[in-house]
């Protein structure tokens, strides 16, 4: 036993895996205890119901996740082709580097710093109405601050640089004898990006989608400054309940409700994803 104890392995494994139970599983626990506890400490299931049967907690989660998942689409759709024109376009070592440093750099800056950016570009006179006005697009300035479409302009600005690396990463493992292949055995390049190129991306796909609706599902800074608190997402909830209310038991059980039904969507779109896998090995 004790030979096993000052074994490499365990001497460098367990710094880590005391940093987790202290920082991550510890809380976890308090959280999901104090979620099936009252004020008295008592066990009770009367947090999650009056989450299942309130209409308003129902419509809070569809917000959240509607955002979320649009949020994810809309990197998908700007990410991927970006990814593209980097791996595939770009020839120029050195313009591949500055393209990606543009991509990284963003994530640098705070996300508190990037939200009031982005009310200062879509407030009423901000610079996208004021284009939007001046080329004609628009008869007067579009409300965006305070409406979802706001909040989604937000969030995909932030989080389009989780796609585009992800994706970007397994593009340039693709092998293109593969897609040369295809296209010498008479396929259009559709049908060699769609039978051949995306599958073998797919891992990618999934590594990017996986990061941009959870980190998207639960953001609080962005949709809590572009709505102006014209629209509550779950995570603006939970804070309330625990800075404002001061209500540890409901707060948690919010917190766990938004932890599983995550949980469960990532589960589903990886399992999709493995099955697409499998259906292009065989």
């Amino acid at each position: 036993m004790k030979a096993l104890l000052r074994s490499p392995v365990v001497v460098l494994l367990s710094a880590p895996l005391a940093f987790f139970t202290a920082f991550f599983l510890a809380p976890l626990t308090v959280v999901v205890v104090a979620s099936f506890t009252d004020g008295r400490g008592d066990f009770t299931f009367s947090n999650y119901l009056k989450i299942l049967l309130d209409q308003y907690h129902w419509d809070v989660v569809l917000v959240t996740f509607r955002i979320a998942i649009l949020t994810t689409v809309f990197c998908l759709l700007v990410g991927y082709p970006l990814a593209w024109y980097l791996v595939r376009i770009v020839k120029w070592s050195a313009w591949r580097r500055v393209c990606v440093v543009m991509v990284v750099i963003p994530l640098f800056t705070s996300n508190i710093v990037r939200s009031f950016g982005w009310m200062v570009l879509l407030g009423r006179n901000g610079l996208v109405n004021d284009a939007l006005v001046r080329f004609g697009l628009v008869d007067r300035p579009v409300r965006f601050l305070g409406t979802e479409t706001g909040i989604l302009i937000g969030l995909v600005y932030i989080l389009v640089p989780f796609i585009v690396l992800a994706v970007g990463n397994a593009l340039a493992s693709v092998d293109r004898t593969l897609e040369q292949a295809s296209e010498d055995l008479g396929a259009r390049p559709f049908s060699t990006f769609w039978l051949v190129t995306l599958p073998l991306s797919l891992p990618g796909v999934i590594a990017g989608t996986v990061m941009v609706f959870t980190l998207a599902v639960s953001a609080y800074v962005t949709p809590a400054l572009l709505s102006g608190g014209r629209i509550t997402v779950l995570s603006m909830l939970i804070f309330q309940q625990y800075s404002s209310v001061f209500d540890f038991h409901y707060g948690g059980a919010l917190s766990v409700v938004l932890l599983v039904l995550t949980l469960v969507l990532v589960s589903v779109t990886s399992r999709l994803g493995d099955g697409r896998r499998g259906d292009g090995s065989r």
